[in-house]
């Protein structure tokens, strides 16, 4: 008699999910169109635009090593509400910054916020998400993140076109001020007290999960120079409505995740994880090389599927390792892995882009993603089959 499957679709998860889709949607409003709007109105460089860019990621960087060892120690609900009201009230902030410097100091801020929020809302979702269908869950939660980076910037440069900036600050806030309310609805139980742990590295950083940290940083830099870059790239490469990439991109990302989650679940975590990466890499290298419209769009789809593949393997990769009291670390990890990824990214694309042009940077993305390949087969695949737990 075959065991019947724990419900995966309550009300709590699917909270989580709204509210992490939210928070996601507001602020991924402002990666395409915040470049434009700095180049064209402001009259910014490139390169400076990549330091603007990656500010939000300095930001995150100073809190995420922290971010675990607070959501470990005291309400996650609350740490949850608290730091995404404070995310949501920041996007005021770009009314009245008009420079270079007020910008990345609003970017700095929220950016710290973002951190502990994620961190919180992921914990939360491990929690209620039953073992057995963890990678099936995380599947479905990344799969909001995609979606929000994908269909956010493809309705801001919407709106940017016909509104301006400005407009899509006040939606962006309006977006987040809902997310807020939807963490409310979220019935999460106390936890049992239990002593607070000392501070040492471990409470900052999952040890175990470095290798898997650094192959998730390296496929996180060419992420990081696409969703800042790649609407300016296709003007650059004369591509009509750049914008539409976002939608192709969700269209791979969404159905990766009808499968990928399942694949985690039935022990193909490893499969998974290798195929994304060489997808990917193959990608990244066609879409830097070949500039024609079709390649340009079709490009986005499977990037989308390279990404929407490796979310949820890669997630699995951090919680497996990690015992119950440690699952904020084991998200914060995961997590600053990707952001710092992302940050080196947007910065470093600015700069290539200064010196040469955004074809080479992608270029040197498909190279990420082969080092992480590289990585991934070398030492991560070794170090998670030596400290995996039981769920």
């Amino acid at each position: 008699m075959s065991e019947t499957k724990p419900v995966l679709w309550n009300r709590n998860f699917v909270q989580c999910c709204i509210s992490y889709f939210l928070m996601n949607f507001a602020f991924y409003m402002l990666m395409p169109t915040l470049p434009v709007y700095l180049v064209e109105e402001l009259g910014i460089s490139t390169s400076e635009v990549g330091m603007v860019l990656s500010s939000y990621t300095i930001g995150l960087l100073c809190v995420r090593p922290f971010s675990g060892y607070l959501v470990d120690c005291f309400s996650r609900k609350l740490l949850y509400l608290f730091a995404f009201t404070i995310f949501a009230c920041l996007f005021a902030g770009y009314w009245f910054a008009m420079t270079v410097y007020t910008i990345m100091a609003v970017r700095f801020i929220q950016g710290g916020f973002m951190g502990l929020t994620s961190v919180s809302g992921n914990t939360i979702t491990i929690d209620v998400i039953p073992s057995k269908r963890r990678g099936e869950g995380m599947g479905f939660y990344g799969l909001t993140i995609n979606l929000a980076m994908s269909l956010a910037p493809l309705v801001a440069v919407g709106l940017y076109d016909r509104h301006g900036f400005f407009w899509i600050i006040g939606i962006a806030l309006v977006i987040a001020l809902v997310g807020i309310g939807s963490v409310g609805l979220i019935r999460y139980p106390k936890r049992e007290k239990v002593p607070r742990p000392a501070f040492s590295l471990d409470r900052f950083i999952l040890v175990k999960a470095l290798p898997a940290a650094l192959a998730y940083l390296l496929v996180a830099i060419p992420y990081g120079m696409l969703l800042s870059f790649v609407v300016l790239y296709g003007k650059e490469i004369e591509v009509p409505n750049p914008g539409y990439f976002f939608i192709c991109m969700a269209i791979g990302v969404g159905t990766a995740r009808l499968i990928s989650g399942r694949l985690v679940d039935h022990g193909k975590i490893h499969v998974v994880s290798i195929v994304s990466l060489v997808s990917l890499a193959i990608s990244f290298s066609v879409f830097a090389t070949v500039h024609t419209s079709f390649v340009f769009f079709a490009c986005a789809l499977a990037i989308g599927i390279g990404f929407g593949v490796s979310v949820p393997a890669f997630q699995c990769l951090f919680v497996n390792v990690a015992p119950h009291h440690m699952r904020g670390t084991a998200t914060s990890t995961y997590l600053t892995s990707f952001d710092f990824g992302m940050g080196i990214g947007m910065l470093s694309a600015g700069f290539i882009a200064t010196r040469a042009n955004l074809a080479t940077a992608y270029e040197v993305g498909a190279v990420c993603c082969l080092l992480s390949l590289f990585v991934y087969i070398r030492l991560v695949k070794a170090s998670y089959e030596r400290n995996k737990l039981i769920p």
